[in-house]
């Protein structure tokens, strides 16, 4: 709720916060697949991997609908953002890298957490780019105008 207000505070929308916190659903099913496959349980370290990934979808959501609303037209908007969401996507799930990989010991602790931000970010940034584009036009009022 308060990540929500915050973005309500922000774009002065809730359709557009609700649309962002599409994120987060987005990149859960990444973070658990990634547990299953590796075949770990949901334990405190990886619900906290979980905290760090949804900030970091919640963050690329951020970025492609504000560029949406600042330039109005979502093909152009997705174009531009493109790199910067990766580049955001691709930093986190590198540096967690060796920690989701280590066998020294304490790295059963550190495991899941990497591996839920590994997993999650790979899902969230897929069906970030391609779905919140998607969903834009359902989460907008029609008629209203897209730059504020």
């Amino acid at each position: 709720m308060l990540i929500l207000s915050l973005l309500y505070a922000t774009f002065k929308s809730l359709r557009q916060s609700l649309l962002i916190l599409c994120a987060v659903p987005f990149s859960a099913i990444g973070g658990i697949g990634m547990l299953w496959v590796r075949g770990m349980n949901l334990n405190l370290s990886a619900s906290v991997g979980f905290i760090a990934l949804f900030g970091v979808a919640v963050l690329n959501g951020i970025v492609l609908v504000s560029t949406i609303n600042q330039i109005g037209d979502i093909e152009e908007a997705c174009v531009q953002r493109l790199r910067p969401v990766l580049m955001t996507a691709l930093v986190a799930a590198f540096g967690f890298l060796p920690m989701a990989f280590s066998t020294m010991p304490g790295s059963e602790v550190q495991r899941p957490l990497a591996s839920v931000v590994v997993g999650g970010l790979f899902s969230a940034t897929l069906l970030t780019l391609f779905l919140v584009p998607l969903l834009y036009p359902l989460f907008t009022r029609r008629g209203a105008t897209i730059h504020q």
